[in-house]
């Protein structure tokens, strides 16, 4: 059993996950270290300021520079985790960006409410249409404007499937309040913050079903703020997409037909 198990850290399925759970571990050993330095440190206080060894206080303060000395220690180590091992890791990610986008990912829209997520897809022009918070009604949750052609196919799911190997770009929004997107075994999460849509992206590197949860309080239902998300062969997602898509186009030409009649 690797330590990360010992964590009870859930089993990684994203290509990027394995720094991230590195980092958690060696942050773990510091912590662990750091328990046992100053627990020996308090028994060592204990035993040697005991009143029976010293009756009488000594107002002299302290000689030694030892505890100087820790505490430039562990300023050091930290800068150590700081320098050597989290901003290379925020780095890496960073400079991906410009990759991912060059290597066709996946692109959903991820929309927060209270007390739920929505899931905004492209259709297969791969083109998202217009969205105006003016068109959200009972029957456009996301104001999508469909008078524009890209949104033609655009579709809408309750959950979130994507294929496996191949890189995802998520657009995190919200309608109301604050939320948090997060998917643990991706090792990934993103704050949705109201009038923002902000990029993460990763790589499924497994088939899988899990949950993606709201890591930031937003309300009384927060609790109950879980979606789904799929990771499926490529070969199962296309099908899935194209007949997405494809009724999306079917109802939009009914739409546009039926009111094109009522203006007539």
């Amino acid at each position: 059993m690797t330590f990360a198990e010992l964590l009870g850290l859930p089993e990684n399925y994203s290509a990027h996950g394995g720094h991230v759970d590195h980092l958690i571990v060696v942050v773990h050993w510091f912590m662990l270290a750091l328990f046992v330095g100053w627990t020996a440190f308090f028994f060592v206080c204990l035993w040697k300021f005991w009143h029976k060894r010293n009756p009488k206080a000594s107002y002299d303060g302290v000689r030694s520079h030892l505890s100087s000395h820790m505490e430039v220690a562990v300023i050091i180590i930290e800068a150590v985790l700081l320098l050597g091992f989290a901003f290379p890791l925020w780095q890496q990610r960073v400079d991906d960006w410009e990759t991912v986008q060059e290597m066709d990912p996946v692109r959903v829209r991820v929309v927060g409410w209270q007390f739920g997520w929505t899931y905004h897809y492209p259709g297969l022009d791969g083109k998202f249409g217009r969205t105006d918070a003016a068109l959200i009604s009972g029957t456009n949750d996301l104001g999508i404007d469909y008078t524009d052609p890209n949104a033609y196919d655009d579709f809408v799911a309750p959950v979130l499937k994507l294929p496996v190997d191949r890189p995802t770009v998520l657009n995190i929004g919200t309608k109301d309040v604050i939320h948090n997107y997060a998917i643990v075994p991706m090792r990934i999460q993103q704050d949705a913050i109201p009038g923002k849509e902000i990029a993460m992206w990763f790589t499924p590197v497994k088939v899988m079903e899990t949950s993606v949860v709201c890591a930031q309080l937003c309300g009384e239902g927060h609790a109950n703020m879980i979606g789904t998300m799929e990771v499926v062969p490529q070969k199962d997602y296309n099908s899935w997409a194209i007949a997405q898509s494809e009724t999306a186009l079917e109802a939009q030409k009914k739409d546009s037909g039926q009111t094109a009649l009522l203006e007539e």
